[in-house]
């Protein structure tokens, strides 16, 4: 057998036992760091059908890094202009001038207009000082105005009135999580989309691509998207009554094999690149690595989709050109990659592993001294 035959036999995991006919108890195993990616096929395996796709300046087009995804936010104005009704529990100020001095209402340079907070009742309506009972509920302020005018009849000549809201418990968002006010927000203080309701809350703790945006309206779920998708532009519109929650989920991958240092590593930005996630776990082992074997696994939407297929990207880094390949090629969150061992490296622990085991038959027969090392 040939020293090329064995590298490359060796290309793949191996497992040797020793030691079974030579006296030893027992046999050692020597295993191998990963999969034998020698044996990746563009066909199907029994467990799961996937392609296998070399990485090159044609291929790397279809998996680009997306782009900066900033764009226009589709939040509009939801309150410029709309009609905010009163509903019970509000609580309104009511405020009465008439022109004339000597009336029942001073005039607006006079002080004393103002008749006190009414809290809307559960019947829907606010006691008023000299006009009575006034049903308020579903109506606008301008005109619940027109009707204390209108049940102030003759007892005031031209009143002027104006309503306005002291607490506002109707028109109100709840947003709770990773935020660092969580509570309720009024949407009559210009609260007028998600990102807006969490700068208000005193904004969003943790990197925004690790947290998730959930919002409930009437109980269903309107928006469930990263918060940084959020900030680059698909923020949405609020209504009363909607629920914002902003919790941690956490955008990983995972490298494996002949990396200076394996892991799972999180996505730090949307749009990290294949060079950059090497880069993050400080690139290749120089000692181990097979620069002919990079390799990245990626299930897709195979859970959501069960007649999709799986993909292995495979990446030679002994081509210059695949350098400009990894900074085009986009990560996405649960990638794995995974580095292989070269063939001498691997060639390198069969024989330490069988000279250790001939070491120690030697020991055992009285063939070798007791002081060799290993």
């Amino acid at each position: 057998m040939t020293i090329r035959t064995w590298l490359r036999a060796l290309g793949r995991p191996t497992v040797l036992v020793l030691g079974c006919g030579l006296g030893v108890a027992g046999c050692q195993v020597l295993p191998g760091d990963g999969p034998w990616m020698n044996g990746a096929k563009s066909t199907s395996t029994e467990a799961l059908p996937f392609d296998v796709i070399d990485l090159t300046p044609t291929t790397v087009v279809a998996y680009r890094s997306p782009a900066t995804a900033d764009r226009p936010s589709a939040a509009g104005e939801p309150l410029a202009g709309a009609r905010v009704s009163v509903a019970p529990g509000d609580v309104l100020k009511v405020r009465i001038f008439e022109p004339y001095e000597g009336s029942i209402f001073p005039t607006i340079q006079k002080p004393g207009a103002e008749l006190g907070s009414q809290r809307v009742t559960e019947a829907g309506t606010i006691e008023v000082p000299y006009v009575g009972k006034v049903p308020v509920a579903g109506l606008d302020l301008r005109q619940i105005e027109r009707r204390i005018i209108d049940q102030l009849g003759t007892k005031a000549q031209n009143p002027q009135v104006i309503v306005e809201f002291v607490a506002d418990r109707t028109n109100t968002v709840m947003i709770s999580g990773e935020v660092r006010n969580p509570g309720r927000l009024s949407l009559l203080e210009g609260t007028r989309s998600v990102v807006d309701a969490v700068n208000k809350a005193g904004g969003a703790v943790g990197t925004a691509n690790q947290l998730q945006t959930v919002v409930r309206r009437h109980g269903n779920v309107i928006l469930d998207k990263q918060y940084s998708d959020l900030l680059a532009g698909a923020d949405i519109a609020i209504e009363k009554g909607d629920e914002i929650v902003i919790r941690p989920n956490s955008q990983v991958f995972t490298v494996l094999g002949a990396v200076t240092k394996a892991g799972n590593v999180k996505l730090s930005k949307p749009n990290m690149t294949l060079l950059e996630a090497l880069g993050e776990v400080n690139g290749l082992s120089d000692e181990r690595a097979n620069k002919t074997g990079v390799y990245l696994f990626r299930m897709g939407d195979v859970q959501d989709n069960p007649s999709a297929r799986a993909r292995v990207f495979r990446l030679d880094l002994m081509q210059p050109v695949s350098i400009f390949v990894a900074q085009q090629f986009g990560m996405q969150a649960k990638d794995v990659i995974y580095v292989t061992n070269a063939p001498l490296y691997e060639y390198n622990k069969v024989i330490t592993a069988l000279y250790k085991t001939l070491s120690i038959v030697g020991v055992a027969r009285g063939t070798l001294t007791t002081t060799t090392t290993f």
